[in-house]
Parts: C-alpha cells; sequence; structure tokens
C-alpha cells in the first residue's frame, strides 16, 4: 500500500511538470487569463505601463563569502513548460533572458529536473555569447536515469551520481563550470559529508565554483559548512510563505550563508492576478495547495489588499512591493522570480528601484502581522521533502 500511494505521489507531481521548485515555481503564463479565471485591476494595468518605461539596471548584492550576483536573479523553470502545460516559445525565452542580461540581471536559476534537462539547454543557447559575465545556478538531487532522462522514484545524492549529473550539466549549459550548484533536496539515505566531498572533487576540478542547499534541515547545513563553507541555501520565501524567518535566515546570518529565495511572488499570488474566483489548469501544481482552495483563497486575499494599498502609496505593483519587502530584509538576500512574460520579468527587475524607510517598513510589517495565512504551501508529499536532515556519518 505504501508503495502505491508514493506511486500515485509521484505521477501527480511529474504530471504537474513542477518537480519541486528549488528554484522559483512562477506561474509562468500569469497573463494567461482565459485558463485560470484570472482578473488584474486598471491600476495593476496602470502600473505596469509604468514600470516598464524604464530599463532598469540592478545593483549588486553578495551570496557567501565572495560570489557576486545582480540584487535580482531570474528563475527559468517554466521555460520550457508553464504551469498551464502549454510550451513557451523558445526564441521568446532567449529574448527574456538576453534582455533580462542587458538590463543588468547575472544570476540565472535552473535545475535539471525542470524539463527535465530541458531548461538547462534553453539557458545555455541563450547565455553563449555573454557566459563569462553572469552567474549560472542550477541542481542536483532527483533519480532521473543519465541516458534516457526518466525520473526514477526517489533521490540520489550518491558521490557518483552527482559526478555523472555534473557532467550532463556542463554539456546542456554549454560551460565548462557551474558557478553555483544546489543540492536540490537533502537525500535522506546519503550522509552530507559524502554529498560534500564530491562538491569538493568537482570544485577542485574547477567543474564546480560554488555550492548551496535548499530546502535542508538545519543540522545538514552546520555538517555541511563544516565540510566545506556553503555559499547560498535556497528555501521558498515571500510575503505568502515566510517560515525561513525562524531558523534558516538566522543560521545564514550567523553562518555568513546567501540566502536566494524561490517563489518569491508566492507562485503568481503576490502579483495580484490570482482571485477568489481563480480555479487552476489541470495539472497545475498549485491546484493542490490548500492555500489555494476555493475555501481558503478568499482568505488569503487580504495580503494582496495589504500589497495594492502599499502599491498605491509607493507608485508600484504589488508584485514589486513583494519583492522590495525581501530585498529590505537582508543585504545577502537574492530573490529570483520567474516568468515566461518580458513584461513581468522587466517589472520584477524594476522592483530594485523601490525601497522603504525605517519607519514605512516598520509600518508594514505591522500590517503584515494581522493577515493570517491559511493553508499549507506545498502539496504534503512535496512538503514532506523540506526541512530533511541527512542521515549521520558511519
Amino acid at each position: 500500500m505504501k508503495k502505491s500511494n508514493q506511486g500515485t505521489n509521484r505521477r501527480g507531481f511529474l504530471k504537474s511538470g513542477a518537480l519541486i521548485a528549488g528554484g522559483t515555481i512562477l506561474a509562468s503564463a500569469i497573463g494567461a487569463n482565459k485558463v485560470m479565471g484570472l482578473t488584474n485591476s486598471g491600476l495593476l494595468s496602470d502600473q505596469r505601463e509604468q514600470s516598464e518605461s524604464k530599463p532598469t539596471y540592478l545593483s549588486r548584492r553578495k551570496l557567501g563569502a565572495s560570489l557576486e550576483v545582480s540584487s535580482i536573479g531570474l528563475g527559468v523553470q517554466n521555460m520550457s513548460r508553464t504551469y498551464q502545460t502549454t510550451i513557451p516559445s523558445r526564441k521568446e525565452m532567449h529574448n527574456i533572458i538576453r534582455t533580462a542580461y542587458e538590463h543588468g540581471v547575472t544570476l540565472f536559476d535552473a535545475a535539471e529536473a525542470y524539463g527535465p534537462w530541458e531548461v538547462e539547454k534553453i539557458l545555455g543557447e541563450a547565455v553563449s555569447s555573454f557566459r563569462d559575465k553572469i552567474v549560472i545556478e542550477t541542481k542536483f538531487g532527483w533519480n532521473i536515469n543519465q541516458e534516457t532522462r526518466q525520473f526514477m522514484m526517489g533521490l540520489n545524492s550518491k558521490p557518483d551520481h552527482i559526478k555523472k549529473v555534473v557532467e550532463g550539466m556542463l554539456k546542456r549549459l554549454r560551460t565548462d563550470r557551474i558557478d553555483l550548484l544546489y543540492q536540490h533536496r537533502v537525500d535522506p539515505e546519503v550522509p552530507i559529508e559524502d554529498v560534500v566531498g564530491a562538491i569538493k572533487d568537482l570544485i577542485k576540478e574547477g567543474k564546480v565554483l560554488h555550492y548551496g542547499l535548499s530546502e535542508p534541515g538545519i543540522q545538514t547545513v552546520r555538517k555541511a559548512h563544516k565540510e566545506h563553507p556553503v555559499t547560498a541555501i535556497q528555501n521558498e520565501h515571500s510575503l505568502l510563505y515566510h517560515g525561513s524567518d525562524k531558523d534558516i535566515i538566522p543560521l545564514c546570518e550567523e553562518l555568513g550563508i546567501g540566502f536566494v529565495p524561490w517563489s518569491p511572488l508566492g507562485v503568481g499570488f503576490l502579483t495580484g492576478a490570482i482571485d477568489a474566483n481563480t480555479r487552476f489548469a489541470q495539472g497545475d501544481i498549485r491546484g493542490g495547495e490548500s492555500r489555494f482552495s476555493p475555501e481558503n483563497l478568499p482568505k488569503n486575499l487580504a495580503l494582496v489588499a495589504l500589497l495594492n494599498k502599499w502599491g498605491e502609496l509607493k507608485q508600484a505593483t504589488p508584485g514589486q512591493i513583494s519583492l522590495a519587502w525581501l530585498l529590505s530584509q537582508k543585504p545577502w538576500i537574492v530573490p529570483i522570480p520567474g516568468t515566461t512574460q518580458m513584461a513581468h520579468m522587466q517589472e520584477n527587475i524594476a522592483a530594485d528601484s523601490i525601497h522603504f524607510s525605517t519607519d514605512e517598513l516598520n509600518q508594514f510589517n505591522t500590517e503584515l502581522a494581522t493577515v493570517q495565512i491559511a493553508g499549507d504551501r506545498l502539496p504534503p508529499f512535496v512538503q514532506s521533502l523540506s526541512g530533511v536532515e541527512a542521515p549521520p556519518k558511519q
């Protein structure tokens, strides 16, 4: 029975095309209103027009001890397949990536699981002419057959598998090194010391420059950092869900580790593109998240109302307020919003120019504390893979 349940969960998970984003799972077609039943207010449209009128050149931040990146990155997960299961134009995805670079984005996030493999190929194709001027981060950790690219059951962070995965990544990304390599989820069967040992070998070979962990347990981070300094942690973190405030972010501050929030726009919710009448397309992972259920969604829209209020005050969109809030938390936090829409990419990076005064931030946080989010952030099976501790080294 247990095996059957796992199979059912996995089939639904793979069908959704969202095999656990360690990087952002932003709804790449926020504008696909007909599919999702989404509505945008006139105010939001006006704000977008204002935010897109001028090019934005991003400030810089540092992850870990030495990795300098743009203050906002670009997640490319949905560039091979959107939440609504449509296939975006490859040429347009290249154009968005290149335009992001032209506007100052230097951090691009991918993973072997996205596609699988296809997103890394799209990114590698798009950045080949300016590869040496950017930071590419990608992720390993799923049990993906390296010949057939089929998902097998479970995770796989065995050292020999990691090294084989990296060889494939380098080819797909058309590069000779990975700037920042994450373990996508902690493997409960492989000691983190063994994982870091394999990464250290890859660093010695020049194939990996820095490494990080996604959705790890606290003690696993400490063990990994002791073996070799961790450059960044990538967790889901946004105004919709900011559980990392309790433990991971304080730990990052203590150890000097950067923090890269995935899904910083709450899978599209924080842009104001989802309303009480929204129903998600079949195969859209958000349909399995109880925070977006018909019962909880109307309650959670209080957060969007707060963002709309502050958007009017700051002449910004709800999404920009959301990203600006993240940037205001710590100087080593770098969100990676994803999109397949040029206008949304430009809107997102323009958030770098929006700032809160100390009084404004205190007031915003006071109002935020009155908003209670109902429902869980992920389907149960997906949620169970977060916060996992690696087994002890024997």
